[in-house]
C-alpha cells in the first residue's frame, strides 16, 4: 500500500514563503496526478490546487498568482510553493495523489497533512 509523505510546513511570518513536498514513501513507478488541500479545525476540507496527469494546474482563488503545484517525475514527488502568505492560510495541508505502483498497478493515497502557521 502507498503511503505518502508530506513535508516542508512550518512557522512563517505574513508575506513569507514556504515548500510542501510530497512524496511517495517506498518504490513507485509513478505519480500521474496531484491535489492538495487544506483542513482548519471546524472547517471543511478545501481544494487548494491540482495537477492533472497532462499538466494542466487547478487552483484556488484564494490561492491564485500566490501558490504554485509542479512535480518532479524523476523523484516521483509534487511540491506545493507557497509565496506571500496569509494568516488565513493556516491550516493543515494534504496531498492526495494518484498514479502507479508498478505499469498495471495503480493507487491513489493521502499523505498525513502537514501544519503551515503563518503569525506574525
Amino acid at each position: 500500500q502507498v503511503q505518502l509523505v508530506e513535508s516542508g510546513g512550518g512557522l512563517v511570518q505574513p508575506g513569507g514563503s514556504l515548500r510542501l513536498s510530497c512524496a511517495a514513501s517506498g518504490s513507485i513507478f509513478s505519480m500521474d496526478s496531484a491535489t492538495w488541500y487544506r483542513q482548519v479545525p471546524g472547517k471543511e476540507r478545501e481544494l487548494v490546487a491540482g495537477l492533472s496527469s497532462d499538466g494542466v494546474t487547478t487552483y484556488a482563488d484564494f490561492v491564485k498568482g500566490r501558490f504554485t503545484i509542479s512535480r518532479n517525475n524523476a523523484k516521483n514527488a509534487v511540491y506545493l510553493q507557497m509565496n506571500n502568505l496569509k494568516p488565513e492560510d493556516t491550516a493543515v495541508y494534504l496531498c492526495n495523489a494518484a498514479g502507479r505502483i508498478i505499469t498495471t498497478r495503480p493507487f491513489r493515497a493521502w499523505g498525513q497533512g502537514t501544519q503551515v502557521t503563518v503569525s506574525s
